[in-house]
């Protein structure tokens, strides 16, 4: 079995090869296509985003805690991949047939860039990934996809010169998802074998999708419905300075999302053998590394967003810092939710309380989107999503405090944060002395980083073999 310290380096690539090509292309794309190219690329995406999230239900976490808790039984791990994906080829084609219909009634202003779009819901046809995380196979999907998000920001760079090119542009970016996607089928079967499943195979894991889905399409309310609400109530413009700074509070997400990824199926697995001990091991541990990197990061993006926003994507985009300065809160907020849910919620089936939380969310977003987006615009969406991910933090915090140690895990948090608002005031005052705006945003990553570093270098020390997480198990 591959441990978790290399399965989380790997999916920490994967996470961020996923935004790699955003981020490598964004200074360029951003000033090719502009304001209104990108806020047309991400208002149609979200919407297409949106029917794939319908498609793919609750699969991608379904499906991970299925394969991982039958990984023993190659019989077994057949049969449930077999009835688990035609699932997925019914809703996906369902969802297909229903875009289509939607482009050609209802999305007049778009219709070519939304028809384009179709390549990427297509995509999630193919999409297998669950299979290969409930095995733990992670370099396998961060080889494949290093080779396509290369190639990507390459073909982006000599075919997009234009703001005339957003179409190609589009069919890159579509295509890239496509490709991605095809490229793990021949490595499926050296894993298992497909097995015609009975219609009652298939029909029995509907239910659990659908109640996995709650929670996923509850989450979108406030991932992907922000920036349809900011295109219908204010300008599309708007939805291109609130994408890029979600896609820059993304890069360090995803190293919080790549530790969940990796422990939810060694999680489930446990929880099968019955190892509670060694799971609530895990989970402190988990918990102690999100916190020691999230607080550091959100204080630190405050400070250099604002000089670093306009350098990095022009200054048509200086809008985007000041948004990246409130949201980055949810950093936090979102780490401390994500070892919960993905390393007790889910692996235990305490989906009720998954849900309720995610929906809590969902409705916090939207009811506070639709009062301030209208006279506060784009703030009002980034207000909107961080009472959102503090309100799921906070119910799923109060449904686990009699089965998890809380009031240990709020101890180093505190340590962190007085050592990140100390970090935070030395780099915050580097303005009056570096005026250079190059130097200064590299002088603050590298100062602030050394700061924290020391101060908290007896916690390093004791904890270096769980960094960047778990070397071994507790011993009983």
């Amino acid at each position: 079995m591959s441990s978790i310290k290399k399965n989380f380096s790997y999916n920490v690539i994967y996470q961020m090869l996923i935004l790699i090509v955003p981020l490598i292309t964004a200074p360029y794309v951003s000033r090719v296509l502009g304001a209104e190219g990108n806020g047309i690329y991400s208002y149609t995406y979200s919407i297409v985003q949106y029917f794939a999230i319908f498609a793919m239900l609750g699969l991608n976490n379904y499906g991970n805690r299925t394969i991982a808790k039958c990984r023993d039984d190659k019989e077994k791990l057949s049969r449930e991949f077999s009835s688990i994906y035609v699932l997925q080829i019914l809703t996906t084609v369902s969802m297909i047939i229903l875009y289509i219909t939607y482009v050609c009634i209802f999305n007049n202003q778009y219709v070519t860039i939304a028809l384009i779009q179709l390549i990427y819901l297509i995509s999630v046809c193919f999409d297998i990934n669950w299979l290969f995380f409930g095995l733990e196979k992670f370099k396998l999907t961060v080889t494949r996809n290093a080779i396509i998000k290369i190639l990507l920001s390459v073909s982006i760079f000599i075919f997009v010169k234009t703001k005339e090119n957003l179409i190609i542009y589009v069919i890159l970016m579509s295509g890239a998802s496509l490709l991605s996607q095809l490229s793990l089928w021949p490595f499926v079967r050296k894993e298992v074998k497909f097995v015609k499943p009975r219609w009652i195979e298939v029909k029995k894991h509907f239910k659990p999708n659908i109640i996995l889905f709650i929670p996923v399409i509850a989450v979108s309310v406030y991932r992907v419905m922000d920036k349809i609400m900011l295109g219908n109530m204010t300008t599309i413009e708007n939805v291109g300075y609130y994408e890029y700074a979600e896609r820059i509070i993304s890069i360090p997400l995803s190293i919080m999302t790549a530790l969940g990824t990796v422990m939810l199926p060694r999680i489930s697995n446990l929880v099968a053998k019955g190892e509670k001990n060694t799971v609530k091991f895990y989970i402190g541990k988990s918990m102690d590394f999100m916190m020691f990197l999230a607080i550091p990061i959100y204080l630190g993006l405050v400070v250099i967003a604002p000089e670093f926003v306009p350098i990095f994507l022009g200054n048509e985009f200086i809008k985007t810092g000041e948004i990246i300065q409130y949201l980055a809160i949810t950093i936090v907020f979102a780490s401390w939710a994500n070892v919960i849910r993905t390393q007790y919620l889910i692996p235990n089936e305490k989906d009720k309380s998954y849900i309720i939380s995610v929906s809590i969310g969902a409705l916090t977003n939207f009811f506070i989107n639709l009062t301030l987006i209208p006279k506060y615009g784009v703030i009002g969406a980034t207000i909107g999503t961080i009472f959102a991910e503090f309100s799921v933090m906070l119910y799923q915090t109060i449904a686990v405090r009699k089965e998890l140690e809380i009031k240990k895990y709020l101890i180093h948090p505190l340590k962190y944060t007085i050592s990140g608002i100390i970090m935070y005031i030395i780099i915050s005052n580097l303005k009056n002395v570096i005026q250079n705006q190059y130097g200064l945003i590299f002088s603050q990553i590298l100062i602030g980083g050394l700061i924290y570093l020391l101060i908290n270098y007896k916690f390093i020390t004791e904890n270096m073999q769980y960094i960047p997480i778990l070397n071994k198990r507790k011993k009983a």
